[in-house]
This record gives structure tokens, sequence and C-alpha cells, in this order.
């Protein structure tokens, strides 16, 4: 089962982002948890977010770029669901060998996110935290899906962003944990 968790606070107000998901959103074995619309005064029912997570096989965290990170409603959701001896530390194994594919639109173009460009770094600086809070929770890190210039890309740009993110998802089996893909440490940490 895939499993999306969708942050977007204005939702209706993002062409890239809902046209992600409306192209995955027919798919069988798919289940959407749009976090702003289950929890609009943030008081996150952890047990049916922890039951959602233990049914998936490949979760997606689907958001926008929000300051060089997640939307508030998402790291409060990494705060409350992903709970030590439960994601990470003594018997913390739900999610261990489960896989994590990032998909991210930004409003920066490619271009900003580099030594030079406004943002000064490349976007790999950004997805790190990310990264390793799923190698930390025993996870395995799929290659991520950036949308850049979601405010200035056109139309038929974003259609085709959708339809490769459809394919992949359409497509996604799961392989073998590699060793080096999770954190051997962190059910013991």
């Amino acid at each position: 089962m895939i499993l999306i968790i969708h942050a977007h606070p204005y939702p209706q107000h993002s062409r890239a982002g809902r046209a992600l998901l409306e192209a995955v959103r027919d798919l069988p074995d798919l289940e959407v948890r749009s976090l702003y619309d289950l929890y609009p005064d943030f008081d996150i029912d952890v047990a049916a977010e922890q039951a959602a997570l233990v049914r998936a096989d490949l979760v997606v965290w689907l958001h926008p770029i929000y300051w060089y990170s997640v939307p508030a409603m998402l790291k409060h959701w990494f705060d409350v669901v992903h709970l030590r001896d439960w994601a990470y530390g003594e018997g913390g194994d739900k999610l261990r060998g489960k896989h994590c594919l990032w998909v991210t639109t930004s409003g920066g173009e490619t271009s900003s996110f580099s030594e030079t460009g406004v943002h000064q770094l490349p976007f790999a600086a950004f997805e790190a935290p990310l990264r390793q809070t799923a190698l930390f929770c025993g996870m395995v890190w799929e290659t991520p899906i950036v949308l850049h210039g979601a405010h200035v890309i056109t139309e038929d740009e974003i259609g085709a962003a959708a339809l490769a993110f459809r394919e992949r998802l359409a497509t996604w089996r799961p392989t073998p944990l590699a060793s080096s893909e999770a954190n051997p440490e962190a059910r013991r940490c």
C-alpha cells in the first residue's frame, strides 16, 4: 500500500501540488491523508496516523517547501507521530524497511538553488533533514521528486511532472533494504 502524507496549508492556491495529487488519487492501493484537512486545529490523531503508516509499504511526503523546510503541520506530524520506542529507539521498528519518497514543490527555479543563486546552496542541502528523518527511523530513502519554479512553470510542464509522478507510483515495487540505506543504530537510540 502507498500512503501519501499531504501537507499544504493552502492547497486551493497550489497549481503544482494540486496537479501532482490529482494525478495519483485514483491509483489502487493508495491512501491520501491531507493533514490540514484532517487536523485544522493541529490536534493530530496519533493512533490513526501510526495505523496508516503500519499499513504502508511506501510513504510519500508531499508538500511545498516553506522557508527551506516543511510546512508547520508536517513538522508537528513528525514530532507527535514518530515517537521514541515506536519509530525509533528501543523496540521502535514500526517504520523499519518501509520506503520513503519525498515529493516537493518550490517556488524557486532550479538555478536559484546553487552557490551563486539566491538561496546560495544546492537543493540537496534542504533534502538532508528529511532524508535523515527517514533513515533514522530505518526507512529506505527513495530518490526524491522535486518540482521547481511552481509559480512560473507552464501548465504543460506541471502536467508532465504529474504524469511522471503517477508513473513512478503506478510502477513502484519495494526492493530489499540495503544495510547502508537505513540507520542500524535507530533501534538502540
